[in-house]
């Protein structure tokens, strides 16, 4: 699996210790922007090019983690796009059921909430990325239902 991690001005931080965090254990990670910590920086450009590369995986097998200040922007402008389904979540349960029910492939997290909790932000981000989607019929016609609109 590929994760593409971007973030604007507020989430550049945590951004590059979800980074370095998620390469040391092994996951293939690929930084969308921003590049440096620029106020003047916007964040759908960031969630744009994410999303970008997640409908472009022939496998479906990739996913984006967003970081903003509140998490709601980069979920907005990612949730644009035909075929993503970005959740913001500031703890584990959030993740769990942004997985298991909705099987959200953008991870929106809030830098305001999360900053200097990263404990709190790796039982998040490994929830996330380990919960399986039910596949329960419910949940698949809501999802199909997301895409027809």
């Amino acid at each position: 699996m590929k994760v593409y991690l971007g973030s604007d001005h507020q989430g550049y931080q945590l951004k590059q210790a979800i980074s370095a965090w998620l390469s040391k254990d092994g996951i293939d990670v690929e930084d969308v922007g921003d590049k440096s910590p620029d106020p003047k920086d916007d964040y759908p450009q960031f969630a744009q090019m994410a999303a970008l590369k997640i409908l472009g995986d022939p496998d479906n097998q990739s996913r984006a983690i967003l970081i903003c200040g509140g998490g709601q922007g980069m979920a907005m402008a990612a949730n644009r796009f035909k075929g993503i389904r970005a959740a913001v979540a500031w703890d584990a349960e959030e993740a769990k059921f942004s997985r298991l029910d909705n099987d959200s492939n953008v991870l929106a997290l809030p830098a305001r909430i999360l900053d200097g909790d990263i404990n709190n932000v790796k039982d998040v981000i490994t929830t996330w990325l380990d919960t399986k989607f039910s596949g329960a019929a419910r949940h698949t016609r809501r999802i199909q239902e997301l895409d027809e609109f």
